[in-house]
């Protein structure tokens, strides 16, 4: 008798059932990330209406202030120094991009 159909047909099935979760859990930590870094200034949907907005507006009533004082910080340089030494050379790459991946896919999931 030949298992090796009846094996591989169980690891896809497997498989198949595994990508949901998967996919909550990235959808989770892009979130997580998300609600740390981003959303005091671009609010908890997306849209702008962080907590910060109007505390910038009492103190300067300028709408044109940027709430870090300098562009949109870069995410591989913040991230990899959280990470410090405890990834390795190449694991750092690889737990940054995972990441962004994961914030990336969270906004691409509350856009309306």
């Amino acid at each position: 008798m030949d298992f090796a159909p009846t094996l591989a047909g169980a690891i896809s099935l497997a498989a198949l059932f595994a990508l949901p979760v998967a996919a909550q859990q990235t959808m989770t930590a892009g979130q997580d990330q998300y609600m740390q870094a981003c959303a005091s200034c671009h609010g908890a949907s997306g849209t702008g209406d962080g907590p910060l907005l109007d505390i910038i507006m009492f103190i300067d009533g300028r709408t044109g202030i940027r709430g870090h004082g300098y562009p949109m910080p870069v995410w591989g340089d913040r991230f990899s120094s959280e990470l410090g030494e405890s990834a390795g050379p190449y694991g750092a790459e690889l737990a940054i991009r995972g990441r962004v991946l994961a914030l990336a896919e969270y906004l691409e999931s509350i856009q309306q």
